[in-house]
């Protein structure tokens, strides 16, 4: 008889060894979790014990998770580039990239690329928001909310990156930079840490940061990068921090619950019930891939919609007005 588990051992002792990971688990992630630990002593306001439980929770099933599929994920893109190499050969005139400093800062900026997109498009398609909504339902700003993930985003996101290793990146280079830009990423949610000034301009902080886990009308959708600021800039979704508005946290459609199941299936059966209301084929389709927030008769909106009737008001950044739409 086949034994999935068994089969799972046998493709991860055939990859090679990915140094990064046990970095991570001899010494990034006792760091983490120190500064976890000092967080809550010097700023206990910050956090709702049962709310940072439940994230705990939320972050080892995302986890285990991520344990069992990042193995196929990079075996994947190990198929893939061996599979285009003598296309590449044959076309590029090179079998792969390699390993050199600048290649090195190439797949870094260009995972960070498809970050943006991938985060961009979790906020921007319903069934993938009710994927990401976990990472954005928690109502306090800490460092628990870093490894609060969805239990089912990590079944999506690898196609992002895809089309790396058949261009001849190679696969645990990809792997060890999608690695590096979620440690980075840690340190964006946490309020005790400052503003980085000018550097802004180029590398993500916890003070851009808290925009983007904003639920005011002013902050939705903004600010999606993970390393680097400049695509927000690039792509129209920047936007700094307002003065005199003050951070809302959490999401408007709350599930009122710390229950770490709730929060990665509600939205899907939120998501159902209004498939099974809407009068239209269209209709349906778009409760499922369009924008949450989205209505047939329009009992709730968008992001854009909110911010532009905002903006309509003259009231845009002069007060926290709480969203409607269904989302952070």
């Amino acid at each position: 008889m086949f034994n999935p588990i068994q089969a799972w051992l046998d493709m991860k002792a055939s990859l090679p060894a990915l140094p990064i990971e046990s970095i991570g688990i001899k010494y990034i992630y006792p760091i983490f979790l120190v500064l976890i630990i000092l967080e809550y002593l010097r700023a206990k306001e910050l956090f709702d014990l049962k709310e940072s439980l439940s994230g705990f929770v939320i972050g080892l099933g995302a986890t285990v998770i991520r344990v069992i599929t990042n193995v196929f994920e990079i075996t994947l893109y190990m198929f893939l580039f061996w599979w285009a190499a003598d296309w590449r050969q044959e076309h590029l005139g090179y079998t792969s990239l390699g390993y050199a400093w600048y290649i090195w800062v190439a797949c870094i900026v260009l995972d960070d690329h498809n970050f943006y997109w991938h985060h961009r498009l979790a906020h921007n398609v319903r069934v993938l928001w009710a994927a990401h909504l976990p990472h954005h339902s928690g109502r306090k700003y800490n460092l628990t909310i870093s490894i609060r993930n969805g239990w089912f985003i990590t079944l999506i996101k690898p196609i992002y990156w895809l089309w790396m290793p058949l261009l001849g990146f190679e696969p645990i280079m990809i792997a060890t930079c999608l690695i590096a830009n979620a440690f980075y990423q840690f340190t964006l949610h946490s309020q005790l840490l400052p503003s980085y000034g000018w550097i802004e301009n180029i590398f993500n902080s916890s003070y851009i940061h808290v925009v983007h886990h904003s639920s005011n009308t002013e902050y939705l959708d903004r600010n999606h990068g993970g390393i680097f600021t400049f695509w927000d800039r690039m792509y129209g979704t920047w936007q700094a921090p307002i003065k005199g508005v003050v951070p809302k946290f959490g999401i408007s459609h709350d599930p009122n619950t710390n229950n770490p199941i709730t929060h990665n299936l509600f939205e899907f059966k939120e998501i159902w019930h209004d498939v099974k209301r809407a009068p239209t084929l269209k209709a349906k389709l778009m409760y499922i891939f369009g924008p949450p927030g989205w209505s047939h008769d329009g009992s709730t909106k968008t992001s854009r919609e909110l911010q532009e009737e905002l903006r309509a008001s003259g009231q845009f950044g002069k007060a926290s007005v709480e969203p409607v739409a269904q989302r952070a």
